[in-house]
């Protein structure tokens, strides 16, 4: 397996993990509540949502075309 292909399982799962955790704090209370009274989720939750989105992607990316020379 090559380095490109290893990076792009490991940028994959950290993706993975990082939109689950997004996930989870926007089911948060706190999350609720500004999501109710403010129309949008806390600045934390959308890095969450917004690095998974982009590293999942990165990963994909990495692991279809990083195998090929």
């Amino acid at each position: 397996m090559s380095l490109g292909r290893i990076l792009g399982v490991v940028a994959l799962v950290v993706g993975v993990a990082l939109l689950v955790t997004g996930y989870n704090a926007s089911e948060s209370a706190v999350d609720q509540l500004s999501e109710t009274f403010l129309g949008r989720y806390t600045d934390e939750t959308v890095w969450y949502l917004i690095g998974g989105i982009a590293s999942a992607i990165g990963g994909l990316l990495l692991l279809i075309m990083g195998g090929k020379r």
